[in-house]
């Protein structure tokens, strides 16, 4: 079942304003959790996570910044 437009662009919001920091605070506190690597690992680990969220909500942000596609043109 796919999403309509309406929808994807709801979920896109709750996931970016909601969603998004709670994975900041448990990224961060996951890193915590262990010695502080070397300040390169550090940054490669993160910018991996930071990929790493967009990954399963690819469907969700696909096409958001176009017109809606199911709209009337007038």
């Amino acid at each position: 079942m796919a999403l309509s437009y309406k929808a994807r662009r709801r979920w896109s919001l709750v996931v970016l304003l909601i969603g998004l920091p709670l994975y900041i605070v448990v990224a961060i506190s996951v890193v915590a959790l262990f010695d502080r690597p070397p300040f390169l690992l550090e940054l490669l680990i993160y910018v991996g996570l930071g990929f790493l969220w967009m990954i399963p909500l690819k469907s969700v942000f696909l096409g958001i910044g176009k017109a809606d596609p199911d709209a009337d043109e007038e």
